[in-house]
């Protein structure tokens, strides 16, 4: 049986592939548990030879006293120890066994989850963070799988935990009826007292899901945009909000601690009682002569023993809301489906033609190096989204959680809105993607072909383009197609031999997550050659070198066009440097396209075209 690392077929195009249960929070919970059953049930069985010693100890122990240290019988005596001791190296073993057992449940369950989100983002591709803010979906595959993983732990727990309650008051039942219904009944009567305040910690731990979620995305937009905010000078203000949210997740999670805190201070306090009251019951059985000393101190060791599975099921529900909270935000994830619908006969996409978007007008020739100029980056950036068939990003993600302050019909008017808001985004992507899309090659609309296709055949690198952590190698080819002179032409025609250079290692460098320890414009050149190594057909770049000096534009410039040469490149940038080698021009101006031709002949003749790139040639130049 191989279990771990999981095998996760969730989200993926396999025959047979286990997809979650999405219709509630509970029903994903018992599906996830479901999935890895017999190391569960292994967990179980392993923890209810751990309890032996425990539930059956202190019987021992009063069998040692009443039959071999009152009547001073040494054989007695040596008997009933050596039975005890047996028991005692069987729950050695055995808690040793369940804890590695438990251990792997909690991770196959953690890193199970977390594939399932990284399936899901491969699943999604763009559309993912159009559903949902990036702090939610990290916060899933973070902290929301561990509680998945702390719910499979507790589970099996608290069954051995019951197996031995039951064990125990079935052995206390046939010894004193009176003590053993106190001890049968304590447990469900301890855990119903806490029950009123599991719905209150519910909620305040959904608030601080939510809230440390939004402090996430916070934290993950200034970190993406520090470069930009440190040159408007804007650290202060965001810097501001990051406290201002910080201390919001703060008073959330000490508002849940309080609650929860009251809920642990009740089992102790309530166990405490329950002690007590087996004891005074105890002590007056024995001078009624209805209880031996032996049986007695039996007593007292469950009465002891007890405390620990009360205190187990006060953590079982515990850790059950909070497995049920993450839940709700896992299966808001999960039961995105995406928008492009599975064509029963999808056309090919054809090996040659225009490449022509109806919206503007605008047309790619076949083999030729076309520029699109505008002075909205914003409307060159959305017509690369059309022709590598992305939906627009014009949507701001629904929270999934932003409960504070709610509480009856409000909260649930407040999840049902979100709820239905998710779904109208969701219903408008997929209408758009079922349409024709507007986007032709030669005379195939996008929009009938498999997106996989597309995807082979047209390659768009724009700004929101990012590096992994790993390799120089694997940043510039993932996918490993290519030989090793195929990759160092991509990184000279890029100008990016300083960042192969600078890298202990070579090819085997090591480059940080978002290529962190480079410049603006060393990621931005290993970007470049990532997608020229594609060798696509089609290639899109927007802004390819907006963070680089002059002189490497220019050379950028001229071996791209030269490494391109005679397949479909389109580039969006109003930099002259690039201009100077295209093959065609086109001017955008308000989502149309306006005029086309060279560039020298557009700047002597269309006075729109001049001061767009005019414009551009008085900005000063960005620096590597």
């Amino acid at each position: 049986m191989r279990d771990f690392p999981p095998i996760t077929t969730a989200f993926t195009p396999v025959p047979g592939a286990q997809e979650p249960d999405v219709r509630t929070p509970a029903a994903f919970l018992r599906w996830h548990l479901r999935q890895q059953r017999s190391v569960i049930v292994a967990s179980m069985v392993f923890g209810v030879l751990w309890q032996l010693p425990l539930t059956v100890g202190p019987w021992l122990v009063g069998k040692v006293v009443d039959h071999g240290i009152l009547p001073g019988d040494w054989s007695q005596t040596g008997l009933w120890t050596g039975l005890l001791l047996v028991v005692t190296l069987i729950g050695v073993v055995f808690g040793i066994s369940m804890h590695t057992v438990i251990v792997r449940s909690w991770l196959i369950a953690l890193y199970g989850t977390t594939q399932m989100v990284a399936r899901k983002a491969v699943q999604l591709g763009h559309v993912l963070p159009r559903r949902a803010p990036t702090g939610e979906v990290l916060s899933v595959a973070s902290s929301d799988s561990d509680e998945f993983g702390a719910l499979t732990e507790i589970t099996a727990r608290a069954f051995a935990q019951l197996f031995a309650y039951l064990v125990v008051a079935a052995i206390v039942l046939s010894t004193s009826l009176q003590m053993g219904l106190l001890v049968l009944v304590a447990a469900p009567v301890l855990v119903g007292v806490a029950f009123p305040m599991l719905r209150p910690l519910h909620r305040r731990q959904a608030v601080e899901r939510a809230r440390s979620s939004e402090l996430t995305s916070m934290a993950t937009d200034i970190v993406a945009g520090l470069r930009i905010l440190r040159g408007i000078g804007g650290e202060r203000t965001f810097g501001r909000n990051y406290a201002g949210q910080s201390q919001r997740t703060k008073d959330a999670g000490v508002s849940a601690g309080i609650w929860q805190a009251a809920i642990e201070a009740i089992g102790v306090l309530m166990s405490g009682f329950f002690l007590i009251g087996l004891m005074w019951l105890g002590a007056r059985e024995v001078l009624a002569g209805d209880l031996t000393v032996g049986q007695l101190i039996s007593f007292l060791g469950y009465g002891l023993f007890m405390v620990g599975p009360i205190r187990t099921f006060f953590e079982f529900a515990q850790k059950l809301t909070r497995a049920l909270v993450s839940a709700r935000k896992a299966i808001a994830i999960f039961e995105q489906a995406p928008p492009w619908p599975d064509k029963a006969a999808p056309q090919p996409l054809p090996d040659d033609g225009d490449l022509v978007d109806d919206l503007s007008g605008f047309v790619a020739r076949p083999g030729r190096l076309t520029i699109v100029v505008s002075a909205v980056p914003e409307s060159s950036a959305a017509l690369a989204d059309r022709l590598g068939r992305y939906l627009p990003a014009d949507t701001e993600p629904v929270a999934i959680d932003d409960d504070s302050g709610l509480k009856g019909r409000a909260l649930r008017r407040s999840r049902a809105e979100r709820q239905v808001e998710r779904e109208r985004i969701a219903a408008r992507d997929e209408a758009r993607a079922r349409e024709a899309w507007g986007v032709r090659l030669g005379s195939v609309d996008l929009g009938s072909v498999s997106l996989d296709d597309v995807r082979r055949r047209i390659v768009v690198s724009d700004t929101g383009s990012q590096l992994f952590a790993g390799t120089l190698q694997d940043a510039v080819d993932p996918l490993g197609r290519l030989s090793r002179e195929q990759a160092e032409e991509t990184i000279r025609v890029a100008n990016a031999e300083d960042v192969y250079d600078a890298l202990p290692g070579g090819w085997q460098g090591v480059l940080d997550e978002r290529g962190r320890g480079l410049s603006g414009g060393q990621r931005q050149r290993v970007v470049l050659a990532r997608a020229l190594g594609t060798d696509a057909p089609i290639l899109v770049l927007v802004e390819p070198t907006s963070a680089v000096d002059a002189h490497t534009e220019a050379r950028i410039a001229e071996r791209v066009a030269d490494f391109r040469r005679g397949r479909t490149t389109v580039v969006a940038t109003v930099s002259p440097l690039w201009l100077h080698h295209a093959d065609e021009v086109a001017l955008l101006v308000d989502d149309r396209i306006v005029v086309t031709g060279r560039h020298e002949d557009l700047l002597a003749s269309d006075p729109a075209y001049r001061r767009v790139v005019a414009r551009a040639m008085d900005e000063e130049p960005a620096h590597a």
